[in-house]
């Protein structure tokens, strides 16, 4: 592979006027596609396999005017002091307002007047309207959600107080911001690494043409592959985590090779032969990471993991053609003024007898390791194993409005409910009995009501059936809020015993709704973890083998990987779930951890700590199989990739800490998990861990059994071939300057 990779990078460099051409046509292209695509429709939350989702389907076709899994809305109205919201003023304006709701948009199914469904408090102060929509909230229009809250805007002319809670309102959040600061910060630590303006900007602008490009092709099939709206912000943001990487890696190595001497079109064939080659593999085990969410079948997430995982393939074509190609237009600017005058003197015949450049930090980091192994290893192993602690107690749950900030509309009119109906009143189930194979179905669907009223709720509906009489619903208000552990034992609760009444009368019974969807989404999320986590560190395993040629070193970063996560986790469940230091980040409600976020951070983080295994290990690699000791070799690999992957490392944690600042939970979560999940794997496994382990080993570190080696096959990722090919003989492109060069030393 180095030799191909070492042809296709001198190819790339002689020929960057029509490289260059090809990728600015691409992005021509797919910016074109996109712009003149059909708008994304959002595509459907569905669930398969859950019962929550058999009970949407089963309404579906029983009762299709119901629109079970649309968008709701609850417009809450509270009385002022002294008064009541059934005074004739206020009931004739809450009224008008149900009647301006069903008026304003042709989504809305239903906007249920609060004086004939008895939305209203005992003591008169609070009431609600309860508005249905046919279309989920994802394929709500603008034009409906503004006549939403314009509806709320008129109602607080009345003097009372208005506020809107539901789904209805819930919009993708925008993170262009965060996005714009993690550019900024990656372009500071950029020019503080290379300390040229034109080699901090190259891996940079080469990141956002693979983002462009990645993201243009998702908005231009979107209709056509039904992707939704918001398949490409993990497309964005991996597209441009990797991108930068793997350009900062073979812009780094091309300047090790002109420091050592190399002429420009050699350096950058040995940059992609030997960086490359890294890249490549580091580039498999991310799309690894999200190919492999399609093992929780839910189509949204499959569809999330495919689009990023094509956004990352891009981000490596671009750094074995596009890097290098741009490498030649950069000249020896990518040097820096320092670096080039560094550079001059070492060609200067009194070069020889300076004494040796000062050990750079990277190497005293190595040396001290090398001297310290077991303490090093102890205290990065026990620090991690410390903060993993709270892990032991996460519980997975989606968010509700209740944890919004308190100064938004939704959190509101939480809290508005909760103080004039309790708090179950935001988070209602939808009891569904299928009475089709029942001999009396309403004698099935009373009994189930009855059977809810006995287990403990607030307050049970009497059931609602279909025209053809075969389908009964049923609302059950639970008496605590939606995301609460004795929310989810009721509707476990309610399913045993729906099981017992399919028994003795026929009748299925299905709890459904949103906080029923929630708890089924949360138990897939949770069962899918492990094989997901077996299925990605196996794979990548494997790769790692093949890469390494050892079996203690992919062992050791597979190990590694999950020591950094549990302990990222850990400190999730504390900030989060506890609060521990939750106002210095922002956290106004605590709760359980967003049950997609494990298997989210599991993806994003397992590709990125791959790549800076691979990158570091890849030329301690390098330098053993090229005859140094295994300790020099470990100093060798410190030496050289330390400060880019401390760089990378930053680099990504700036952009994943722009994110904390959201005012969505969800969000603020996501990247604060991000950004302590890299700072654990990137500075205390890989920079700690991994050479202090390395160190212990010694050359069983690189022992793979003999029969092993012949089966699996070798990729030469370290690059021996191709450096033997330069020495002996005649380069694969017939030799030139660089490599008689070489051949004379």
């Amino acid at each position: 592979m180095a030799t191909f990779l070492y042809k296709l990078g001198r190819l790339t460099f002689r020929r960057r006027r029509f490289v260059a051409l090809i990728w600015v046509a691409l992005l021509a292209v797919a910016g074109i596609g996109a712009a003149t695509a059909p708008a994304a429709t959002s595509s459907s939350f569905s669930i398969p396999g859950t019962e929550a989702q058999r009970a949407f389907d089963l309404l579906e076709e029983r009762n299709p005017g119901m629109s079970a899994d649309g968008a709701t809305a609850r417009v809450v109205f509270q009385a002022p002091e002294g008064e009541k919201v059934t005074d004739p003023a206020n009931k004739v304006a809450i009224t008008g307002i149900v009647k301006e709701l069903e008026s304003g948009s042709q989504q809305i199914a239903q906007a249920a007047d609060p004086f004939r469904t008895r939305a209203v408090s005992r003591d008169g102060s609070t009431a609600y309207i309860a508005v249905t929509y046919q279309v989920t909230s994802m394929e709500l229009t603008d034009d409906t959600r503004k006549a939403l809250e314009d509806a709320g805007e008129d109602a607080r002319k009345s003097g009372m107080t208005v506020e809107i809670g539901g789904d209805a309102l819930q919009v993708m959040p925008h993170t262009g911001t965060a996005e714009i600061i993690g550019v900024v910060i990656a372009a500071i630590v950029l020019v503080i690494t290379f300390g040229s303006l034109v080699a901090a900007g190259l891996p940079l602008v080469t990141a956002l043409v693979g983002v462009g490009i990645g993201v243009s092709t998702i908005t231009a099939l979107a209709s056509v592959l039904d992707l939704g709206s918001t398949t490409s912000i993990l497309a964005m943001m991996i597209g441009l985590a990797v991108g930068i990487d793997y350009a900062l890696f073979i812009v780094s190595r091309y300047r090790a090779e002109l420091a050592e001497g190399r002429e420009r079109e050699e350096a950058a064939g040995r940059a992609v032969g030997t960086a490359g080659s890294a890249v490549v593999f580091a580039g498999l085990t991310v799309v690894i990471a999200l190919v492999g969410l399609a093992v929780v079948n839910i189509p949204m997430l499959t569809k999330m993991g495919f689009a990023a995982a094509g956004t990352v393939a891009i981000a490596v074509l671009i750094a074995l053609t596009l890097v290098p190609a741009a490498l030649g237009f950069a000249g020896k600017r990518v040097l820096g003024r320092k670096a080039r005058k560094a550079a001059e003197a070492e060609s200067r015949p009194e070069a020889e007898s300076r004494p040796e450049a000062k050990p750079n930090m990277g190497t005293r980091w190595a040396r001290f390791v090398l001297r310290k192994p077991v303490w090093v290893l102890l205290v990065g192993v026990l620090g991690l194993g410390v903060i993993a602690v709270p892990a032991a107690s996460l519980e997975m749950g989606l968010p509700d409005d209740g944890a919004q900030p308190k100064s938004t509309t939704q959190r509101q009119a939480y809290d508005m409910l909760s103080d004039g109906f309790g708090p179950g009143f935001n988070g209602p189930l939808m009891v569904v009995v299928d009475a089709k194979n029942s001999s009396d179905g309403k004698a099935a669907a009373d009994r189930v009501a009855e059977e809810i009223e006995a287990i403990g709720v607030s307050a049970v509906t009497p059931p609602g059936f279909n025209k053809a009489g075969d389908t009964a619903t049923i609302t059950v208000i639970p008496k605590d809020r939606p995301s609460s552990h004795a929310t989810e034992e009721v509707v476990h609760a309610i399913r045993d015993a729906g099981e017992d009444i399919k028994a003795d009368t026929g009748a299925e019974v299905l709890v459904t709704g949103a906080t029923a969807m929630n708890i089924d989404f949360s138990q897939k999320m949770n069962d899918a973890l492990l094989p997901y986590l077996a299925l990605v560190v196996g794979l990548a395993f494997l790769l790692l083998m093949l890469v390494f040629r050892s079996i203690l070193v992919p062992l050791k970063a597979a190990l590694g990987f999950l020591l950094s996560v549990v302990a990222a986790l850990g400190a999730v469940v504390a900030v989060f779930q506890w609060g521990w230091l939750g106002s210095l980040f922002g956290v106004e409600q605590t709760g359980p951890i967003m049950s997609m976020m494990p298997i989210f951070m599991v993806g994003v983080v397992f590709g990125l700590a791959m790549d800076y295994e691979v990158f570091l290990v890849t030329r301690m690699r390098e330098a053993y199989v090229h005859g140094e000791s295994p300790g020099q070799a470990i100093v060798t690999g410190f030496r050289h990739g330390a400060r880019v992957v401390t760089a990378a490392a930053v680099i990504m944690m700036a952009v994943f800490s722009g994110f904390i600042g959201s005012s969505e939970q969800m969000i603020k979560m996501i990247g604060f998990s991000l950004a302590v999940a890299v700072l654990f794997d990137a500075f205390v496994v890989r920079m700690a861990i991994v050479p202090a382990v390395l160190a212990l080993l010694g050359k069983k570190a690189w022992w793979l059994p003999r029969w092993l080696d012949r089966a699996l096959p070798n990729v030469d990722v370290e690059g021996e071939k191709l450096q033997k090919q330069l020495t002996e003989g005649p380069g694969p492109e017939g030799g030139d300057s660089g490599e008689r060069e070489l051949a004379r030393a």
